[in-house]
């Protein structure tokens, strides 16, 4: 009903595009990850989790949700990702390192150990953040590269990869303040 060549899609053939269980994998990764980037950052507000919890968890719990079923339909997209092996194992790690952080994070909150749950779920936003890493990545990756197959192999690693070296440098003040005895933030 709609044509679907244009942008990424437009790198596809018509008969992935016709697959059902591709299409169910990709909408669900799109819509799903898209519900887990707009509501995880609230995650972090110290405000809203110290004065609302009981919205944290359920925020928390959709999030969680959202984020097991879209990293593990990314893993299955990851297989068909334009750019052949290269691309496909930097999506797929993308997606196993995304659904192990956020549901690590889930079985430390359950377990009551909120520190760890805390610190995994920086890594776990790190990892959704690469939608948006990408985004920003990709446009200028195909400019300076002038081909957007050499630029979307890069892009399908440095999408994720500095933001969760940010995610470590983020965790690694909080446990650097723990063990010295200065509050944790």
């Amino acid at each position: 009903m709609i044509d679907r060549k244009f942008g990424l899609l437009n790198s596809k053939s018509i008969e992935l595009l016709s697959n059902t269980c591709w299409n169910m994998g990709f909408y669900t990764h799109i819509i799903l990850g898209g519900i887990a980037l707009l509501i995880g950052w609230t995650q972090f507000s110290p405000k809203m989790r110290n004065s609302r919890m009981a919205w944290h968890r359920k925020l928390g719990k959709v999030y969680v949700v959202s984020v097991l079923l879209s990293a593990l339909a990314g893993i299955y997209i990851g297989f068909f990702a334009t750019g052949g092996w290269v691309s496909s194992a930097g999506f797929i790690s993308l997606g196993v390192i995304w659904f192990f952080t956020t549901l690590k994070a889930y079985l430390y909150v359950r377990n009551g150990e909120i520190e760890k749950h805390q610190i995994m779920m920086v890594y776990s936003y790190a990892a959704c953040f690469a939608a948006v890493t990408l985004r920003i990545w990709l446009p200028i990756l195909t400019i300076m590269f002038g081909d957007f197959f050499k630029a979307y192999l890069v892009v399908a690693w440095l999408c994720w990869i500095p933001n969760l070296i940010v995610a470590y440098l983020i965790t690694r003040k909080t446990l650097t303040n723990k063990w010295f005895g200065r509050p944790i933030r």
